[in-house]
């Protein structure tokens, strides 16, 4: 048999461009136009096909060495490709550069890759060492998790989803986002109903039935992850159901209820989520301590809760079991409710809440906690510290932690931070250009909304499209009463980085809607650049401030400036004209409102 040299084809202006990946070994069969490795440079990625069709004898080249046009990358013994089971992925071309300072590109289309078959294409078969074998893997079914795979999936990928709950979701569906705010709706109903005495309107007390209020946040739930099932099978999409760890850079072990599985994959994304953060030296054996997933399962109402953690989670909780009746405690480490978050947002919060609850003790700290058999005793330090108490019930929300060591991700070559965050670039690659990360793992903030458009554009790039991560900014809620939210430059940060700033507040008070359902103690405020009137950051506080603060989203995404706004008719009488508004006050055009000119 003839020997042939396969040598690096015409790649443009492109020299000494760097091998990051070998696509075939000694031994293999392949055939013609055949991807044999991957070349990135700072603008581009792409791939070496082969000339001709035979079976790899060697391989001049090894991950690092850098090639140019016309080195022998490979040595192969003419044939056709005929083996069983070796991949026909079709033909391969250089991927289109990127655009000047984004991320490496991977090929533009799915038929551009050998690793990426278009629709219609084989699937890749698994090899003996494995039970699977996919070309998208997506480890954790969580809201980022689904997204990819589904995406994924709509973009002709074939692809294998894992997930350690029984059901798809994730944390955020199951023991998280989803279940507190079917429960914190609740909350609400039990206040307004109470509030409405002061209208004119009695209910008397609420009779509340625990194991209805279950089963309420349970249909949710089911009803949520029963459709992404349904949206998985329509699309295609195999589940996993088990705990999955990396073996290899290509192959997945997930631990099942049948035994160990090896999934094969070609592409991966790494959407393992976080863990609620445990304090150390807590009674964690005594199941009256509680994190936020023991929380969400209304074990009972104690008749006095303490709260370690004035963060979104925390008080939204607290929100909960104060409505059910709970005589509850917040303990805050930092100087105010909410750390990071403007101090003039969480005021009207903090007011009411003052008015609630047993109390609220900030810049102190809970030194310990010791089960007793009629309650748990928590002791406090700090500059006004109260004394020990005893109480039924104790729920720790100090944050969450990313779980990117907890996945083998070292035997993938993947990079996992010291706190277990994983970097990626703009296409959400992790330094294994076939592996991404996205969501809570990559880093703050860790929301749902976050991950999603992150599992998209992992998706896409693993896809062969020319994706990125470009959000400007990410707008943050706390499903408290009243809603705190907030996106783009806080007046804090501005402030601290010296910004030249102008701001337009409007209050709740002079708004119609407000008035009329008698929630008047928010407002809605608006951050704007000075020299060039763009908005740059919005905070809202009151009612349904998780629903206005998009269009503020919006605006600053689009490039908004405070005419734009302001001229934009929102409809009366609505929380929504509260935006126009703050806009007018800061372009001085209000009518609602009588600021008199300042005088100069």
């Amino acid at each position: 048999m003839a020997r042939i040299e396969i040598k690096v084809p015409d790649i443009g202006s492109y020299k000494d461009i760097p091998v990051i990946e070998l696509l075939v070994k000694p031994g293999d069969v392949i055939r013609k136009d055949q991807g044999l490795l991957t070349l990135e440079s700072d603008k581009a990625t792409m791939e070496v096909p082969s000339s001709d069709a035979g079976t790899v004898i060697e391989l001049k080249v090894k991950v690092g060495d850098a090639v140019s046009e016309g080195m022998v990358v490979a040595v192969l013994e003419a044939g056709e490709a005929s083996a069983p089971g070796t991949r026909d992925p079709g033909p391969v071309k250089a991927a289109v550069p990127a655009p000047t300072g984004a991320a490496p590109a991977p090929p533009t289309s799915p038929e551009a890759s050998p690793r990426v078959p278009g629709p219609g294409s084989p699937v890749p078969t698994a090899s003996p060492a494995t039970d699977f074998s996919c070309q998208l893997l997506v480890l954790g079914a969580g809201p980022g998790g689904y997204t990819a795979a589904f995406r994924g999936a709509d973009l002709g990928l074939d692809v294998i989803l894992v997930e350690r709950y029984a059901a798809l979701g994730g944390v955020c569906l199951n023991v998280g986002c989803i279940p507190s705010k079917a429960l914190l709706h609740a909350a609400r109903v039990i206040d307004e109903a109470a509030h409405a005495a002061d209208i004119g309107i009695s209910f008397g007390a609420p009779q509340i039935d625990l194991d209805k209020l279950r089963g309420f946040k349970t249909k949710v739930v089911g009803k949520l992850t029963g459709g992404l099932a349904g949206m998985a099978k329509q699309r295609k999409v195999r589940v996993v159901q088990g705990e999955g760890k990396f073996s290899s850079p290509h192959t997945l072990t997930v631990q099942t209820a049948d035994g160990p599985k090896v999934i094969g994959f070609e592409h991966a994304i790494i959407a393992a989520g976080s863990q609620a953060v445990k304090l150390p030296g807590l009674p964690w054996g005594d199941p009256r301590l509680m994190d936020s997933t023991d929380a969400l399962e209304l074990a009972e109402t104690p008749e006095k809760l303490l709260v370690i953690g004035g963060g979104i989670i925390g008080l939204e909780m607290a929100c909960v079991y104060d409505a059910l009746g709970s005589e509850v405690t917040v303990v805050e480490l930092f100087d105010q409710l909410m750390p990071g978050c403007d101090p003039d947002l969480v005021r009207p919060l903090a007011q009411r809440l003052g008015k609630r609850y047993a109390g609220i003790h900030l810049k102190t700290k809970v030194a310990a906690v010791t089960a007793q058999s009629d309650g748990l005793l928590a002791t406090f330090e700090g500059d006004k510290a109260p004394a020990p108490t005893l109480f039924d019930r104790v729920l720790c929300a100090v944050g969450r932690s990313p779980n990117g060591k907890k996945i083998g991700a070292e035997n993938a070559g993947v990079n996992v931070g010291e706190r277990g965050f994983i970097s990626v670039d703009k296409q959400m690659r992790t330094n294994v250009p076939h592996i991404f990360a996205i969501g809570d793992v990559v880093g703050q903030p860790m929301l749902a909304h976050k991950a999603t458009h992150e599992g998209k554009v992992a998706a896409e790039v693993a896809a062969g499209h020319k994706s990125e991560f470009v959000a400007r900014v990410i707008p943050s809620v706390a499903y408290t009463d009243p809603e705190i939210a907030w996106v783009g430059v806080t007046e804090g940060e501005a402030k601290a980085q010296g910004l030249n700033i102008g701001v337009g507040k409007f209050p709740h008070a002079a708004s119609g809607r407000a008035i009329g359902i008698d929630r008047t103690e928010g407002f809605t405020k608006l951050i704007f650049d000075n020299d060039s009137h763009k908005i740059i950051g919005a905070g809202i506080v009151g009612p349904s401030a998780g629903d206005l603060i998009a269009e503020t989203a919006l605006a600053i995404e689009m490039g908004c400036d405070a005419a734009d706004i302001g001229l934009t008719i929102h409809p009366h009488p609505t929380l929504s004209e509260s935006v126009g508004m703050a806009a007018e006050v800061f372009e001085g055009t209000i009518t609602d409102l009588y600021i008199p000119k300042k005088k100069g």
